[in-house]
């Protein structure tokens, strides 16, 4: 059966005035994916997700998300096509002056006319998902740097995205959190048919997390690797792909 593009980055050329990070390439990220942007430092792997949702323009090539021409698009269309997407950004990007709850309630207040107690429904309901149950009123200060990934996710998934975006998740975190936080990807994908697309360079997520995935080639400036991690590593197309994923073995 074959799936079908929510996402289709078309003769993309990303870059910083005369710094071209990446050009000409082209890609889909099919429905119900855990797609990983990987490749190493430098490469654009971050310039890339700014293009894919919106916060920079490409210098040429377009994206399209769910057929329509998200780039082209104008304010008030990117803004509908973002309602269905939800990103977690490094840091998680909590406000410190808010609680949990009224992190997470905000996209809610702002997208649609819900009642206060259908917000507050739905936030305990987010916090749950993510295992934070009862941490409604705790502030960003007073909970751990994976809660904090956690939290963000929360409110990520407050609208029912079907997509969500992932800026190197794993950051930051001690390895029994990231495993947690992997766990959660799979779980919210597997469950609700999250589109997830994740930029990451970490072996073991990329691994147990990604089903199709692109390597971006710093020297070459375009793609050169395309599939699951898993194939990639069985047969990999390249002698730069098969070091980047085998780095750290018989050490």
């Amino acid at each position: 059966m074959t799936k079908k593009n929510i996402i289709q980055a078309k003769n993309l050329t990303i870059g910083y005035d005369e710094n071209i990070l990446m050009k000409n390439i082209s890609f889909d990220i099919h429905k119900g994916d855990v797609f990983i942007i990987m490749g190493g430092s430098g490469c654009g792997k971050s310039s890339l997700l700014r293009v894919l949702t919106g916060l920079m323009p490409p210098q040429s090539g377009h994206v399209w998300i769910d057929s329509k021409n998200f780039t082209n698009a104008s304010q008030q269309e990117r803004d509908e096509i973002m309602k269905k997407c939800g990103i977690l950004y490094q840091s998680g990007a909590l406000f410190s002056s808010m609680t949990l709850a009224e992190n997470i309630a905000l996209p809610l207040q702002q997208y649609t006319d819900f009642s206060k107690s259908t917000i507050d429904d739905l936030v305990s309901l987010k916090l749950a998902l993510v295992g934070l149950k009862g941490f409604e009123d705790f502030y960003p200060s007073e909970i751990s740097g994976g809660m904090k990934k956690r939290a963000g996710l929360a409110r990520a998934l407050a609208l029912d995205p079907e997509i969500v975006y992932f800026d190197e998740p794993s950051a930051g975190l001690d390895p029994v959190s990231s495993k947690l936080l992997d766990d959660l990807i799979i779980d919210i994908n597997q469950s609700l048919d999250t589109t997830i697309v994740v930029v990451t360079h970490e072996l073991n997520s990329i691994f147990s997390i990604g089903t199709n995935s692109i390597f971006l080639d710093k020297n070459n400036k375009g793609i050169s690797g395309y599939g699951n991690p898993k194939e990639l590593l069985k047969n990999p197309p390249n002698e730069t792909i098969k070091q980047f994923l085998t780095r750290g073995e018989g050490k």
